[in-house]
């Protein structure tokens, strides 16, 4: 059967079929990127100190993934095998370039606290893991839902550990003070912020305690393991 025939096929399938929902789904839980790839550990690290950052992140590399899983999979029958992976660096490094534009005319304080971390996304093996292995071989919208679905639970762990992170660092939430000033040991109060929080080991530390929790739930993670 023809590559062509194939994809005919494929196109009768309901939009949201079953199939076509585990793949927004399944990343979000039984095949994470971080919890369970261990993928993309780094931005983990990096910019999760705050929530903003974090969210900016996660909505770029939701971008980035759902465009260039679309561009891949409608170029997949002309890319040759050898220069494929030329091929999605630059297709990655055209969408960050105008995700890094964006950001510096809409949000330039954001983009200076994420600063490099954005232009790393180029290299974000989750990204180029999604192209060879899923847009390389199917069609746009499958391509297109399996690269919202990765990016999506990537970017829910990120907001994940920097809500945590934040909260018991500062005492905020997206800069907002939720904890009252009266609280604080400075003040008078019983309180004081965990300095430890805004340590990179802490961002581990906070990964590491989701992925316990995850698999103290899930029967698959469990039987898998």
């Amino acid at each position: 059967m023809s590559t062509e025939t194939v994809d005919k096929t494929k196109d009768k399938e309901p939009l949201f079929s079953k199939k076509n929902r585990k793949l927004l789904s399944d990343p979000m839980n039984d095949d994470n990127p971080i919890t369970v790839q261990v993928l993309g550990i780094c931005s983990a690290l990096a910019i999760t100190v705050q929530l903003k950052p974090a969210v900016v992140m996660a909505m770029s590399v939701v971008f980035v993934m759902a465009a260039g899983n679309i561009i891949i999979s409608l170029l997949r029958n002309m890319i040759p095998q050898r220069v494929r992976i030329i091929v999605m660096l630059t297709v990655i490094a055209a969408l960050v370039i105008l995700v890094d534009q964006v950001l510096k005319a809409y949000l330039f304080d954001v983009s200076k606290q994420l600063s490099v971390f954005i232009g790393l996304i180029i290299t974000n093996c989750i990204i180029m893991g999604r192209f060879e292995a899923f847009a390389m071989g199917n069609g746009v919208w499958k391509s297109f839902l399996d690269g919202v679905g990765n990016a999506a639970g990537y970017g829910v762990i990120l907001i994940l550990v920097s809500i945590f992170r934040e909260f018991f660092g500062t005492g905020t939430l997206w800069g907002i003070q939720l904890i009252p000033e009266s609280w604080y040991m400075s003040n008078g109060g019983f309180y004081s912020d965990n300095g430890m929080m805004l340590l990179p080991p802490m961002a581990l530390i906070s990964v590491a305690l989701i992925i316990w929790v995850q698999r103290s739930y899930n029967r698959k993670l469990i039987e898998e393991n």
